[in-house]
């Protein structure tokens, strides 16, 4: 097999140092697969590249190797980048809640009413 070829899986890319700043998918190691296949989906070639070399010399995680050399391999096969972005509304990351949770201090605590067999705190009462 060739150097870039995308069904090696002996780390193909690693003669190359590729940083986490230098990524074309934000957030990328912490994307699950799903949402990292469908993101690789908006990339070209050099992407890929870069995302792969990335994954062979950090994580080198099967499942995400594998997804990467299919799509690389189907660019390859004159498939085209698909429309849309890859840092587009990520599903998987919640932004915070609409309003903040405030307690009142002025309010105080509704009653608790003692378990029905009797106050365990009172000596008086048989437990």
């Amino acid at each position: 097999m060739t150097e870039n070829s995308p069904g090696d899986h002996s780390g193909a890319f690693d003669n190359q140092r590729v940083e986490r700043d230098q990524l074309p998918l934000p957030d990328y190691d912490h994307l699950p697969l799903a949402s990292l296949i469908q993101r690789i989906r908006s990339l070209d070639a050099e992407g890929l590249r870069l995302l792969l070399t990335y994954e062979t010399s950090h994580g080198n995680r099967l499942p995400i190797v594998d997804a990467l050399q299919t799509r690389h391999a189907e660019l390859a096969e004159g498939m085209n980048p698909s429309s849309g972005s890859p840092d587009a509304l990520a599903p998987e990351r919640s932004g915070p809640p609409p309003n903040p949770r405030t307690i009142d201090p002025t309010r105080s605590s509704p009653t608790i009413n003692p378990p029905s067999h009797g106050d365990p705190t009172n000596p008086a009462q048989p437990r």
